[in-house]
C-alpha cells in the first residue's frame, strides 16, 4: 500500500476502536439492518460531510450527494436513492442541504466554459436567470443568495417527483426540509423551506423565495 494511504487504514482502526469502546455490539447490530430516520441530499464538497455536521453515526442517516446538491427527476441515481429511502427504509425526513461558497453555484454564475460540468449545473444557471434582481446585489452576496435559492429549487423538484407524490397520496408522512450550511463557521441554517403532504408546496416555495429576496435586499 502506498505510504500516502497507510494512515487512512490506521485512522479506520482507531475509529472502529472508538466506536466499539462505547458499544461493543455496534457493528453487529448495524450489520443486521439499517433504520435511518433521515435522508440527506447534499453537495459532494469535501467540506460538507453529512454525518459529522449533524452528529449522527453510521446507520442513522441515508446519504445522497452530488455536485451542487441538484435534484433532477430524470436523474436515475438521485431518484433511485429517493425511492429506496421513502419506499423501503420509510424515511420520515428528507433534508436538502446546500452550502455557501458552493463551487457549482459559483461556476454557474461565470460566463466561461467549464466542460462537462456545464451540463450538470445548467439548472442552477436557470435559477439565476429567473431572478434578475440578483444582479443588483454585490457579487459575494449574489453567490450566497443563489446558494439559498438553489436549495429552494431542489426542494421543489423533490416535491414534484413521482416518489414523493405517490407517498403523500397514500398518506405516508415524509417531510422535505431545505437547509443551508456555512463552511465559515460550521453551522447549519435551517428552515429555508419545509414541505409536507398536508401543505401547499407551491405556496411554500413562493413564500420561501420572497423571504430570501426580502432578506437579501434589506440593508
Amino acid at each position: 500500500m502506498p505510504d500516502a494511504l497507510s494512515h487512512l487504514i490506521e485512522n479506520n482502526r482507531r475509529w472502529v476502536q472508538s466506536i466499539t469502546d462505547r458499544d461493543p455490539e455496534f457493528f453487529r447490530k448495524l450489520e443486521r439492518q439499517q433504520r435511518p430516520g433521515y435522508m440527506w441530499i447534499g453537495c459532494c464538497d469535501s467540506r460538507v460531510p453529512a454525518n459529522e455536521i449533524i452528529g449522527l453515526l453510521p446507520g442513522e442517516v441515508f446519504v445522497h450527494r452530488n455536485v451542487g446538491n441538484v435534484v433532477l427527476t430524470n436523474d436515475l441515481n438521485c431518484m433511485s436513492a429517493v425511492q429506496y429511502a421513502v419506499e423501503v427504509l420509510g424515511i420520515r425526513h428528507i433534508i436538502v442541504c446546500g452550502h455557501y461558497n458552493c463551487g457549482a453555484v459559483n461556476a454557474s454564475m461565470e460566463e466561461m466554459a467549464h466542460g462537462l460540468i456545464d451540463y450538470w449545473i445548467w439548472p442552477v444557471k436557470l435559477i439565476q436567470r429567473r431572478h434578475p434582481w440578483l444582479a443588483k446585489l454585490p457579487p459575494a452576496r449574489q453567490r450566497d443568495v443563489l446558494c439559498e435559492l438553489n436549495v429552494i429549487e431542489q426542494s421543489s423538484n423533490l416535491a414534484e417527483c413521482k416518489v414523493l407524490k405517490r407517498a403523500w397520496s397514500e398518506g405516508q408522512e415524509v417531510d422535505i426540509h431545505g437547509w443551508i450550511y456555512d463552511v465559515k463557521d460550521g453551522r447549519l441554517r435551517d428552515a429555508l423551506v419545509t414541505l409536507d403532504r398536508d401543505g401547499d408546496a407551491r405556496a411554500a416555495i413562493a413564500d420561501a423565495e420572497v423571504a430570501i429576496r426580502t432578506r437579501a435586499q434589506t440593508p
